[in-house]
């Protein structure tokens, strides 16, 4: 302890003598009695040093002002102590002052820690009005009352999750000197820009505020001219066919979005995934240093509309960043991104997120959202007639089973809950069990095998979108299944199914119908999302009128009812009465003209196509001038052909 704090203890003060009982009173405590320190109020006693009243409305910002409360407390209740030592006048020992100094500052530290936990309950109360979360600092217990789909900022960035797992050092490496060092550019929330990429400057691309509906904000990118002059050139390199022409575009603009995301598919079909992964880092920073002042990512009510062809490249940025996400290791800032696609237009699902959300769900381990989403959007979505969620939930109530965290009978009613949940999976989509057995290589007993339900006959009999449905989820998530305790638990709710089809259960015939009447055609989202997932058990099973059509990487399937706000402009056709000779040479060289050849219409066609015919005429006469001039020159002959050549 300072010997500062000691005397503030022992109620000295530097360079003044204690007071005579007679001495200065300005409050009702009597002279002996000792001042209440750090204090504010009116309550205030008697003070020892003139000063204080100055400063005592500033005690409250003093860093030492929390020292100094432990200190008051010590001193009331240390009162009596003090008073007797002072009425005895018995000098103290050196080793009893030591102790009782020692006892103190111990005491104070104690005092110390207390404040700091009150003040610690005091900064989440306030964080609890804030964000909507409630804290039970005894029992570790978070509820979370905050919108389902709410999206946090640190949970954007991977490497937050990535220092959770190897640590700030192993993640960070040497890069915290070279931040230093490097140039000022814009913070943003989405990616890291990085020192790699070209300087940014605006790119054309805008946010505009549409309107604002019960709470809901609806915005939309727009192109101004510029862009859209780059947008041109970029659809003519798409369809020439050759990725060096979208290269080219790259260098003069260097933060074109569609052109960032096509030259990132090829990439990807070239399996370089890094520059693939940096390119759509690229436009995704394109975009968000576009946004608009009150666009918010966090909020959850700020909407895009897909039709808009402006407002697509955001997506699909977002889908294709959170797949490399995925692939990288990182499932919970997947899911974040994968929550912040759904809520920018949650009652259609242009993307179909929801195909994707239950994985990411249980491979973050965050079940409690998952389990908390089908129960809010069950009424109103009927998530359990997806696959992916009819055995995800089950599969997240059961892993919840297994924590120790919950109590007893929490336990319990997870175990019953999931047992439930798979048994209506299982009768409803039977056609899941075989296929996933086979991923996890898993060879089921002869009656499983052998018996209809989840025989061959379940497989050949299921409409073709349900098997797009069914081929998506069993390629993507057979490998959360392969656990021991896992497999047990569904060879169990596989025998109990079993059971209830042999004694003809009524649910049983009830699903059966189901299954008939729905899955006829997948909707077009669906699609989208299945050409988007780059897995070949599931784009085998898209429908002829989807596959027929060409895809483009940077706008997949586009809207049927498109909202577009300008066109590309048609290009020039040139008149139909050019000869084939003529449109050859107009092929190589799109400036080429025939002397003499006049495009009108009306009454000059026919002195047109005269002077067409005679403009031939004259090129063909030129060209068998230059065929019958060419000469080819002879190789020298060699005059000793066996090569014996005298040396000197």
């Amino acid at each position: 302890m300072s010997r500062r704090a000691l005397r503030r203890l022992r109620g000295e003060q530097r360079g003044q003598e204690p007071l005579e009982p007679g001495g200065l009173r300005l409050g009702p405590e009597g002279a002996g009695e000792e001042p209440s320190r750090g204090r504010r109020g009116p309550e205030r006693g008697g003070v020892s040093n003139l000063y204080e009243l100055i400063t005592n409305e500033e005690l409250e910002d003093d860093p030492g002002s929390k020292e100094e409360r432990a200190e008051s407390r010590l001193n009331e209740q240390d009162g009596t102590g003090n008073n007797e030592e002072a009425e005895t006048g018995e000098p103290e020992s050196d080793g009893q002052r030591a102790g009782e100094e020692t006892q103190q500052d111990q005491t104070v530290t104690k005092l110390q820690e207390d404040d700091d936990l009150e003040d610690i309950d005091s900064i989440l109360e306030k964080m609890e009005d804030s964000s909507g979360l409630s804290y039970d600092t005894k029992s570790g217990v978070i509820a979370d009352s905050r919108p389902l789909l709410y999206v946090e900022h640190r949970n954007l960035n991977p490497e937050t999750e990535l220092k959770r797992y190897f640590g700030a050092r192993a993640v960070l490496g040497d890069q915290r000197p070279r931040q230093r060092q490097r140039q000022y550019v814009r913070s943003t929330w989405l990616t890291a820009p990085k020192d790699t990429w070209p300087r940014y400057s605006k790119t054309g691309i805008a946010m505009r505020l549409l309107e604002t509906r019960r709470g809901v904000q609806h915005f939309t990118f727009e192109h101004h001219r510029e862009y859209q002059q780059v947008q041109f050139k970029f659809l003519d390199a798409v369809e020439s066919l050759d990725p060096n022409n979208i290269v080219l575009l790259l260098q003069m603009n260097p933060y074109h979005v569609d052109s960032l995301l096509q030259l990132s598919e090829v990439c990807r079909m070239q399996e370089d995934q890094e520059m693939a992964r940096d390119l759509v880092e690229r436009a995704l920073y394109s975009l968000e240093c576009a946004f608009h002042p009150v666009f918010s990512l966090t909020s959850g009510t700020c909407r895009l509309d897909y039709r808009r062809p402006e407002n697509r490249a955001f997506y699909l940025s977002l889908f294709k960043h959170m797949i490399f996400l995925e692939k990288r290791g990182c499932p919970r800032t997947a899911l974040e991104f994968c929550k912040l696609i759904l809520s920018l237009d949650p009652e259609n699902d242009p993307l179909c997120v929801l195909l994707l959300i239950d994985l990411l769900s249980l491979r973050a381990r965050e079940y409690a959202f998952l389990t908390r989403m089908f129960q809010e959007w069950e009424g109103h979505r009927n998530l359990s007639q997806l696959p992916n969620f009819a055995f995800s939930v089950p599969l997240a109530y059961f892993l919840l089973s297994q924590q120790e965290e919950l109590s007893e009978v929490e336990l319990s009613q997870a175990r019953e809950r999931a047992a439930h949940l798979l048994q209506h999976a299982l009768i409803m989509f039977p056609s899941v069990l075989m296929p996933l057995l086979d991923r996890c290589s898993v060879q089921p007993d002869s009656r499983v095998a052998s018996h209809s339900v989840f025989g061959l006959q379940a497989q050949i009999s299921q409409p073709p979108a349900l098997n797009q449905l069914v081929s998506l989820y069993v390629g993507r998530t057979h490998a959360l299944w392969k656990d021991p305790a896992i497999m047990a638990w569904l060879e169990t709710s596989v025998h109990e199914v079993l059971r209830r089809v042999d004694t003809s259960d009524p649910v049983v015939e009830e699903f059966a119908q189901k299954r008939k009447v729905r899955y006829q055609s997948a909707p077009r989202n669906i699609s989208r999302h299945v050409i988007l997932s780059e897995l070949k058990e599931a784009t085998a099973a898209l429908p002829l009128e989807v596959t027929s059509q060409p895809v483009m990487g940077f706008d997949p399937l586009p809207p049927l009812d498109s909202i577009t706000s300008y066109t590309r402009p048609e290009r020039t056709n040139h008149p139909s009465n050019e000869s084939t000779l003529s449109l050859f040479f107009r092929s190589l060289l799109p400036n080429f003209t025939l002397q003499g050849e006049v495009r009108q219409d009306g009454d000059e066609e026919a002195g047109a196509g005269q002077d067409l015919n005679q403009g031939v005429n004259r090129l063909m006469a030129a060209m068998r001038d230059m065929l019958a001039n060419i000469q080819f020159q002879e190789p020298p002959r060699d005059e000793n052909p066996d090569g014996d050549a005298d040396w000197d």
